[in-house]
């Protein structure tokens, strides 16, 4: 775009398209959802809901765009076995149940606009992502285009086709912005919203974010009472354009809920908590907001400080 366009004060503001999570509370939290022509990383332990939040984004992208949708199918390609079928297949069963009025058809199967693709390294990933110039074309009006591309997990391709040498390091490196870029370019050329997984890894060492660097709006990351930061290092985080973390913490139910067991043992009733975080993101202040998994799916959690500046945590 032309600067003179940016600066005249007639011209219309730019707006990108967004993808429901099909949530009020989380599309709120993140000022409408998962941005087109942009790649949103999902940082988490295993267990902490980044594949719930992705297989749940796959049944959103259909929805009509009235509702937050794009009226499309979507990808995934993983990387970790095995694929959860039974998992999206019940967030299917749900998804009809909320949106059978909107979905045009008493025998509509939201699986068969999720296109699903194994990946088995990084060599495979980068394979299949130049493919889809040709498969992303839409042949004709009445087949649903792909609008979202779902990668879980990035950490596992790398880690499983590199060693620790300086040789291997430098190949990484060099996959890093060959995949990055690809990315970029198809979400740019056909407006696809792009959403990869990431792991985390303990944090080692006395200076705050990776080597002492800080990235992002968190000064360092705590998941489960341990310091983590996201796999794949500085040079990886440069290639996405927005970083969200997920934690999880775990609290005593209610005061007093402690009972005494047979053996005497003091025992208290525990619960889960999930918040995610932005990390950073050219749209979106520092916050958090708690969410929680149930059986429909992904839900945000109403609370007055949900969306408080977290840059001191």
């Amino acid at each position: 775009m032309k600067p003179s366009i940016l600066l005249d004060p007639n011209s219309q503001p730019i707006t990108t398209p967004k993808l429901t999570l099909s949530c009020p509370i989380l599309d709120r939290f993140l000022a409408g959802g998962i941005p087109c022509k942009s790649i949103t990383e999902i940082v988490a332990e295993s267990g902490s809901g980044k594949t719930q939040l992705c297989l749940q984004l796959l049944l959103s992208a259909q929805l009509p765009v009235s509702l937050g949708g794009f009226s499309a199918s979507s990808l995934y390609l993983y990387t970790e076995y095995p694929f959860p079928d039974r998992r999206l297949r019940q967030l299917s069963l749900s998804f009809v149940d909320s949106y059978n009025t909107h979905l045009g058809s008493t025998s509509y199967d939201p699986l068969d606009k999720v296109l699903v693709q194994a990946v088995d390294d990084a060599h495979h990933l980068f394979d299949v992502l130049l493919k889809l110039d040709s498969f992303l074309v839409q042949k004709n009006k009445t087949q649903w285009p792909i609008k979202l591309i779902v990668i879980d997990s990035i950490a596992a391709v790398f880690r499983s086709d590199f060693d620790n040498t300086p040789a291997d390091l430098k190949r990484r490196l060099s996959f890093f912005f060959k995949i990055a870029g690809k990315l970029r370019a198809l979400a740019e050329k056909f407006g696809l919203a792009v959403v990869i997984t990431n792991q985390v890894v303990d944090f080692v060492g006395n200076n705050e974010g990776i080597n002492g660097l800080r990235i992002g709006n968190l000064a360092c990351l705590y998941t489960s009472g341990r310091r983590v930061c996201a796999a794949l290092g500085l040079s990886w985080a440069n290639c996405v354009n927005t970083r969200l973390f997920i934690s999880r913490s775990e609290e005593v139910v209610g005061e007093g809920s402690g009972f005494v067991e047979e053996d005497g043992k003091y025992s208290v009733n525990m619960r889960n908590r999930r918040h995610i975080h932005v990390v950073f993101a050219p749209h979106l202040p520092p916050s958090s907001c708690e969410f929680t998994i149930r059986r429909e799916g992904v839900f945000g959690v109403e609370s007055r400080d949900q969306f408080v500046a977290n840059s001191s945590q």
